[in-house]
């Protein structure tokens, strides 16, 4: 309905057009809840008087709003590739698609594999070069990395990648979006177990995550807060430190309700990652509230199946393998792990097919099952390997070792 309406010609809607796109950047930061009010009111003119390049901007804005700050995830990923559609061979495509790329991503995880968000990612920040917009070039990098390191199993090319993006950050005085990366970055350095701070530019002052949460803190800067805690949570849970996720978990809700209550793209793998830590610790210390936690991380995730059962499939599986092993109820809790480990393969989650075999193969030696639980161990290990997270590679064979004894 949109490709077919006419070109807006009156200059004063054209003007409130260009104030509105201007306004919904500046609200997202100021008053994200505004962002809804403007995004309407702007397709409200484009259906009265036709169709200009800021309808563009009014869409993706909306995508990304309603993913946020509602719970119709459908709805924000098909706007999102509406205003995809429409920036695709614009006459001013490059500029829309660096200021457009972190709108239209937040909604590409939902709807399409989260592969693919690496890529769109990228092309934002080729485009934001292109046109020399510094910032959202910064920005598109920044993007770029974490889908990577969410979805594609190679943490030294990654590793290599951040290095480079953070080299440009410190070129351009680009602090924020570079303190937000060097907590991935440290993630990343965790597992493999090398900083690799040979090829790292002298003008870089790589900050761990511990300095990293004080300036967040200190700052009162949410948006870093969020991204530190994600990555503690993620290296804690590899490693099997479950009561430093659950507590990590908690301080992330507390954030986001710090940041009035908006939802973040990433919020699916806070729950995943706590999911997993929690239903640990219910088995080992028997307190009803991990297992509440626990059920809750199951329900949510089955609900986003049905968004996308190519990204959140495995993670589905193996927290639902956790909880019937809590349960006790064998049979499914095989069957759960196994299915995890099969949709993760299948769709290309090589370290989340890893840390399910692990778990598996944990399960079955507590279980007194060790000859083929080990065996689900060295599959963890080779998939570990295939990663390139040399650390975690010694965390397992050290395990198996306890268990030969």
């Amino acid at each position: 309905k949109i490709l077919i309406l006419p070109t807006m010609q009156d200059v004063e809607k054209l003007n409130a057009m260009k104030f509105m796109g201007l306004l919904i950047i500046l609200g997202n930061f100021i008053s994200p809840m505004l962002v809804h009010l403007v995004c309407c009111r702007m397709m409200k003119l484009t259906f009265e008087f036709g169709f200009c390049e800021d309808t563009i901007s009014g869409l993706a804005f909306a995508s990304h709003a309603l993913l946020h700050y509602s719970d119709d995830i459908q709805l924000a990923s098909r706007i999102g590739r509406i205003a995809e559609s429409l920036i695709s061979g614009n006459l001013n495509e490059h500029s829309l698609r660096a200021r457009l790329t972190q709108m239209s991503c937040s909604a590409k995880v939902f709807g399409e594999p989260f592969q693919a968000t690496a890529d769109f990612c990228l092309k934002g920040y080729n485009s934001a070069n292109i046109v020399g917009d510094v910032d959202n070039a910064m920005l598109c990098s920044m993007l770029y990395c974490i889908a990577f390191f969410f979805s594609i199993s190679d943490a030294v090319g990654l590793q290599r990648n951040m290095i480079s993006f953070m080299q440009q950050m410190t070129k351009h005085k680009r602090i924020n979006v570079l303190h937000s990366l060097m907590s991935y970055y440290d993630a990343v350095t965790a597992l493999i177990g090398n900083g690799d701070s040979c090829s790292i530019d002298s003008r870089i002052e790589i900050k761990s995550n511990k300095e990293l949460y004080h300036i967040a803190n200190q700052t009162q800067n949410n948006y870093l807060m969020h991204h530190v805690i994600i990555n503690q949570m993620y290296v804690h849970c590899y490693f099997k430190e479950y009561l430093a996720v659950a507590n990590l978990g908690e301080k992330y809700r507390t954030h986001t309700e710090m940041n009035n209550g908006a939802k973040r793209v990433l919020d699916f793998y806070q729950i995943f990652l706590e999911g997993i830590a929690v239903l640990c610790l219910a088995r080992d210390t028997k307190e009803e509230k991990w297992r509440k936690i626990g059920e809750e991380a199951v329900n949510t995730m089955a609900q986003l199946v049905e968004c996308s059962t190519w990204n959140f499939e495995n993670k589905r599986s193996l927290l639902q393998a956790e909880l019937h092993y809590l349960n006790d109820r064998p049979t499914m809790a095989e069957l759960s792990y196994q299915a995890a480990i099969v949709s993760a393969r299948e769709h290309k989650f090589y370290h989340e097919e890893a840390l399910a075999c692990e778990l598996y193969g944990i399960y079955l030696v507590e279980n007194g099952n060790v000859l083929k639980g080990l065996d689900q161990l060295q599959l963890a290990i080779d998939k570990y390997k295939q990663w390139g997270a040399t650390k975690k590679v010694d965390d397992v064979k050290n395990f198996v070792e306890a268990c030969q004894f």
